[in-house]
């Protein structure tokens, strides 16, 4: 099994700037894409961005020009680099990895247990 821990979050001002990372270990033949999601309370979990194996990135336009998606395949890591923070960026965080375990198993999306990001003064 792939197991994915995010660490970074926390309390920022407006304007401020984070950065969430999230390792996955255990069991791993290989990751595909990875994506960091958010949801905020009363609202549906939101993609946030997508970076591939490859390093193609994709992000909300939400996000466009404030975030940055990251990773480091020695590592298995994914970061996201958040600037500008606003206060409608408080959420929990998520990250999500499609990996396969092993080599004769299919792929799965496997998810952190999330991280709380909150913008307040």
């Amino acid at each position: 099994q792939v197991q994915l821990v995010e660490s970074g979050g926390g309390l920022v001002q407006p304007g401020g700037s984070l950065r969430v990372s999230c390792a996955a270990s255990g069991s791993i033949f290989s990751i595909n894409a990875m994506a960091w999601y958010r949801q905020a309370p009363g609202k549906q979990r939101e993609l946030v961005a997508t970076i591939t194996s490859s390093g193609s990135t994709n992000y909300a336009d939400s996000v466009k020009g404030r975030f940055t998606i990251s990773r480091d395949n020695a590592k298995n890591t994914v970061y996201l680099q958040m600037n500008s923070l606003k206060p409608e960026d408080t959420a929990v965080y998520y990250c999500n990895a499609y990996a396969k375990a092993t080599m004769m198993s299919p792929a799965y999306d496997y998810w952190g247990q999330g991280t709380q990001v909150t913008v307040s003064s």
